[in-house]
């Protein structure tokens, strides 16, 4: 197993994916008016893309579509010490596509509020990567 300069386990991008297939809450990191905003969103995996699901409505939508974007999953045990970390860089991009959409609509993604939550965004990872904490115990 190769180690990071901080002693933390890195992952293969084969465990990354693994892990971000079961997760379920995970934040995007993209660009709002020239500055970095975090949002956390829930999420789905189709065909090895993430796919998010927001209100038309949001900066999110605005800025998220069509644009490179960070987004990060993790898992963390207070009592241990035990957890892990996977970052995916990517591009995003607006699902407009009816046949798409009809696909995407089948995911378990549900909005969080009840505004319209028709706003699909498809992340393709270009970059994994991702670290385990090897804890105390």
């Amino acid at each position: 197993m190769p180690y990071d300069a901080g002693g933390l386990e890195i992952l293969t991008a084969e465990e990354c994916r693994t892990l971000l297939a079961g997760g379920l809450l995970g934040r995007i990191v993209f660009t709002d008016s020239a500055l970095p905003a975090i949002q956390p969103v829930n999420y789905a995996i189709a065909d090895g893309d993430l796919v998010i699901r927001t209100s038309t409505r949001t900066k999110l939508a605005a800025a998220a579509s069509d644009a490179i974007v960070a987004f990060e999953v993790d898992d963390f045990d207070a009592a241990t010490g035990r957890g892990w970390s996977v970052v995916v860089t990517g591009h995003a991009r607006a699902v407009s596509d009816l046949r798409e959409l009809a696909e995407l609509r089948r995911l378990p993604l549900r909005p969080w509020t009840p505004a319209d939550g028709g706003h699909y965004i498809r992340i393709q990872p270009v970059v994994l990567s991702g670290r385990r904490v090897p804890g105390t115990v």
